[in-house]
């Protein structure tokens, strides 16, 4: 099962990157970072706040490739990408950070972060250790993802709390009845409902429109729908079932023109 591969990836990942900063090393710097946002006053939690308000948001990805559909973009100029969905109006940027089989770096996350782009960063990875929610911390990401097929309930609490306790938002994404339950319970503020099965990678956006009625339009949950979003018929459909937010990342990097395709999705 992929799934279990990426896991296993991800595992393996992480050991090596705690040789060269401890867990300890990495908490302090988090820490540090969000003591110094708190002193100077920067806004907290501006992923949530970007995906607020009337109408459809857009959460735009910076992905070079996936294993369901290999390598998306020959080029990769990430810096320019990002730069690109600002300039287009994409109310928060998602950048892939897993190595192994979507070929993301974390540094392109900092990087990213410190061309100067103010729109609110989304770590894009398997987190399946406190230790990458504080380097998500450190690299610049306003939100993690946090995934409830890899994660126990205890667990995800436990990631969420360490997350807010560092001013980070996080997207806790679901793909079922039982893990959308989950999520609430668990005090998801964002929850995503990914419309490709992580086991099999069939898609189907129907996924998040048969979901959206478990999260109440008045539950102060941003909902968002991942994955599969193409046309600005698929947004239409979304938009009248009240979902928040839509993350879009083939369809984006395939595009050359992204503000074009980002005025047509909006319609």
């Amino acid at each position: 099962m992929i799934l279990d591969e990426l896991v296993l990836a991800t595992k393996k990942r992480i050991e090596k990157e705690k040789l060269q900063i401890s867990t300890e090393e990495m908490k302090k710097k988090a820490q540090e970072i969000y003591s110094k946002e708190k002193e100077q006053e920067i806004e907290e939690f501006p992923f949530e706040k970007a995906l607020s308000g009337d109408d459809i948001h857009f959460i735009c990805e910076v992905k070079k490739a996936s294993p369901s559909k290999g390598v998306i973009a020959q080029e990769f100029p990430y810096v320019e990408i990002a730069k690109e969905y600002e300039k287009a109006g994409a109310n928060a940027i998602s950048v892939l950070t897993e190595t192994d089989y979507f070929l993301g770096n974390i540094n392109y996350l900092k990087e990213i972060k410190e061309s100067g782009v103010k729109t609110p960063l989304l770590r894009k990875d398997f987190t399946i250790d406190e230790y990458m929610i504080y380097q998500a911390k450190v690299y610049g990401a306003s939100a993690i993802l946090l995934i409830c097929a890899i994660l126990d309930e205890e667990t995800l609490k436990k990631y969420l709390q360490i997350a807010e306790s560092l001013g980070l938002s996080a997207i806790v994404e679901a793909h079922d009845e039982k893990e959308v339950k989950m999520a609430a319970i668990s005090g998801a503020r964002i929850i995503g409902v990914n419309n490709r099965n992580l086991k099999d990678f069939t898609v189907d956006i129907q996924n998040s429109i048969s979901l959206r009625k478990l999260v109440p339009v008045d539950s102060g949950i941003i909902f968002v729908a991942e994955s599969g979003i193409k046309t600005s018929e698929d947004i239409k459909e979304l938009r009248k079932e009240n979902v928040n937010a839509v993350l879009i990342g083939e369809t984006f990097m395939r595009a050359e023109d992204k503000k074009a395709i980002l005025d047509e999705l909006r319609g």
